[in-house]
């Protein structure tokens, strides 16, 4: 296993739209596995996305079970080809992220999802998350879109804040 290295704002790369996953293998999981290494070894971080250390595809791990918020949650998730299939209410909330380490910044997504998504093996998933794990789920989805939580706020001047010390 190893850790890779995060791509960070501006990086150009950040904002490339991934592709679906097509081969389940052992290659993959290698990969997963380096992956969750990384996300592991940043500070304290609840999710990583593939294209943040450049590789393109629609792969991300979200686990909130580590966090000051963890209830409810479902654990460590590998989510692969992800697809939001409904969403339910609109709350703001503050967001942080390993490719933007020195801001956080207030984002307005969904309040519930119902997720679709392939696990490491190719086996369909469905899931359905709240609270905080819907807005991580929805905060690397982002990333396979090609979409920074900066690209979401609504004022710059208002909802972005330089990071005092990242948690």
């Amino acid at each position: 296993m190893a850790i890779l290295e995060i791509l960070t704002y501006p990086d150009e790369r950040l904002k490339q739209e991934s592709q679906p996953v097509e081969n389940f293998d052992d290659e993959l999981r290698a990969f997963l596995a380096d992956l969750e290494e990384t996300m592991l070894a940043g500070p304290g971080g609840v999710g990583i996305a593939a294209p943040q250390v450049g590789r393109f595809q629609r792969i991300v791990i979200v686990d909130c079970s580590r966090t000051r918020k963890p209830v409810p949650n479902h654990g460590r998730l590998f989510i692969i080809n992800p697809e939001i299939t409904a969403w339910d209410g609109m709350a703001s909330g503050r967001e942080g992220c390993m490719s933007v380490p020195d801001y956080t910044g207030n984002v307005i997504r969904a309040e519930k999802i119902s997720l679709h998504y392939y696990d490491p093996d190719g086996n369909p998933q469905q899931l359905d998350a709240e609270g905080y794990e819907a807005r991580a789920i929805q905060h690397e989805i982002d990333h396979l879109d090609g979409l920074l939580f900066l690209d979401r706020l609504v004022s710059r001047r208002n909802d972005l804040f330089r990071r005092k010390v990242y948690q």
